[in-house]
Parts: structure tokens; C-alpha cells; sequence
């Protein structure tokens, strides 16, 4: 996935300039996932919501798990943020949910500035190797 356009990611962020666009900045980040959720089924983009990511460790399923947003495409896992400016945590979350699911490609979107920020975060297989989720 070089340089081309993604076509599930370019149309999920395209829903979230939406989204941002009509709400603006300043709301709790549960309204702009309702809103992002509407926004992806008017445009027939496929995802699931709050979906429960499980973590292992030395092949052990833990009790402890991540919560995505969204998994969209089945392949897409979107964290959402409605933050004034993003520090480097938020993109750690990323991809540890991207380690969790196996799942290549992450979006971090931030509804909190003045334009939507957003991210696109790639976990290839050859990122992974010598790791044991």
C-alpha cells in the first residue's frame, strides 16, 4: 500500500471531515463517534462499533482488553480522540490495537482541533517479527 490512495481509508476520513465539519471542535468524543457511526452508514462504509480487542501474552488470552471504536472494512481498526492537540500516546494505542488484532492498518482521527486531524498508521507483518502477542 504505497503511495495510492487507500479506498477504506480515504472514505472513512472523508465521513470524519464530515462529521467535523458539521459539528466543529469542542463536543465529548462519544458525540462525534454517534455522529461518525450515521455518517458511515449514510455512505454504506461497513463497521462494527466498541469492538472488544483481546490481548495475549505467551499465548495466553488475558482478562484485560482493548476497546477500538470501530473496526471498519473488517480490516481498519479507527480510534477517535477530541483532543486540543495530540501527544505521542494516542498513536502507541494505535498500534498496540493493531499488535492485538493482527490488523495492518490503524486511523487515528482528532475531532478536538480546529480542522480534523487525522493519521493513518501502518503495522506491517515484517514490524512484528520476533514478537509473540
Amino acid at each position: 500500500m504505497g503511495t495510492e490512495r487507500d479506498p477504506r481509508t480515504y472514505a472513512i476520513i472523508g465521513a470524519a471531515m464530515e462529521v467535523h465539519r458539521r459539528l466543529g471542535r469542542g463536543y465529548l468524543e462519544a458525540v462525534y463517534q454517534e455522529a461518525l457511526a450515521y455518517e458511515m452508514e449514510l455512505r454504506q462504509i461497513p463497521y462494527r462499533r466498541e469492538v472488544a480487542l483481546p490481548v495475549w501474552y505467551k499465548g495466553h488470552r488475558l482478562a484485560t482488553h482493548y476497546q477500538a471504536d470501530f473496526v471498519c472494512c473488517e480490516t481498519v481498526i479507527v480510534e477517535l480522540k477530541a483532543l486540543a492537540q495530540l501527544s505521542g500516546s494516542e498513536e502507541a494505542q494505535v498500534i498496540n490495537y493493531l499488535k492485538a488484532t493482527g490488523l495492518e492498518v490503524g486511523l487515528l482521527l482528532n475531532f478536538g482541533a480546529a480542522s480534523l486531524q487525522y493519521k493513518r498508521l501502518i503495522l506491517s507483518n515484517s514490524d512484528r517479527e520476533g514478537e509473540r502477542i
